[in-house]
């Protein structure tokens, strides 16, 4: 496959999983309960056991460090995430992980409605889904260097 055919093949295939499975989210103020859309968002970038550091993420979704700060401020405070310090970097730096309770509110708020993905990845035999899921993973990786 060339790499315009690629490019072609998921502007196709994404808006096609989007529209399919998605959910709308209406809270514009996250607290221990609930999450703002934009709350929401940040979540979806940061993982339980790699920290991925706030400059890193702010420039990835094009805020302000401080607005980025700001907000994840808030999500500790709720207990989302946890802040940290990498291991041999300036203390400066931080960076962020998702706690168990950030997991759980990121599957429940997600712009893609567990219900539907289900029905759709159950389509799939079992082989199928784990490439197709592993191929997903992979881009999202690639991503967050952008």
């Amino acid at each position: 496959m060339t790499l315009d055919a690629a490019i072609e093949r998921i502007q196709f295939a994404y808006p096609q999983v989007y529209y399919a499975c998605h959910t709308r989210h209406a809270r514009k103020k996250s607290s221990g309960v609930h999450l703002s859309a934009r709350d929401s968002q940040i979540l979806v970038h940061l993982d339980r056991a790699t920290p991925t550091s706030l400059s890193t993420l702010a420039r990835h979704m094009d805020l302000a460090a401080s607005t980025l700060s700001e907000a994840v401020t808030e999500l500790a405070a709720h207990g989302y995430v946890v802040k940290t310090t990498q291991a041999g970097r300036d203390r400066r730096q931080i960076a962020i992980v998702l706690t168990p309770k950030g997991a759980t509110a990121v599957r429940s708020t997600s712009v893609l409605e567990a219900a539907r993905l289900k029905a759709v990845l159950q389509r799939l035999p079992p082989r199928e889904m784990a490439k197709a899921v592993n191929g997903l993973v992979q881009l999202a990786k690639a991503c967050m260097t952008l």
